[in-house]
């Protein structure tokens, strides 16, 4: 296996320090009130769809230290055929991947599915969330930021 040197074509924080610190602000509001476990599985899940590295490496590591188990790491991105996962987690990554492949939209039957699971501050919550990871795999893929750079 050979592999490609990927050079960071910039550091996003001291390039716009303003809109990094915006950004970073708008993730500690997504935040507020969501279960710890769960944000990790979804800001992982999002970032898998996306493909970006670093923000993968970031949130596995995230969630490791949260306790969360190999195997519920390893099974994310097959979710739907996986046991592991709880109703309400199912529900919140189904809504990731809506939001995440906003081409396809978000159907009625995966936003009802998380209203049945969310009370409406937090539904607010996990969707902001999911808007939020996704801003940050777009900077991350863009600029090309990898893992093990911070």
């Amino acid at each position: 296996m050979t592999n490609i040197a990927v050079s960071p074509r910039m550091d996003f924080s001291d390039v716009a320090p303003r809109v990094f610190k915006a950004v970073l602000s708008l993730d500690a509001a997504a935040r507020e009130g969501l279960d710890p476990a769960l944000l990790e599985l979804v800001q992982i899940r999002a970032s898998q769809i996306n493909r970006c590295a670093y923000c993968i490496d970031y949130h596995t590591g995230d969630a490791r230290r949260a306790g969360e188990s190999e195997a519920r790491i390893y099974q994310l991105s097959a979710w739907e055929e996986s046991s592991l996962y709880t109703a309400e987690e199912r529900a919140a990554l189904a809504l990731t991947e809506a939001i995440t492949l906003l081409p396809h939209g978000v159907s009625d039957a995966v936003y009802d599915e998380a209203a049945r699971h969310f009370d409406d501050k937090e539904l607010a919550q996990l969707i902001a969330l999911i808007f939020t990871v996704n801003v940050w795999n777009r900077m991350n893929v863009t600029t090309r930021k990898t893992p093990g750079t911070e």
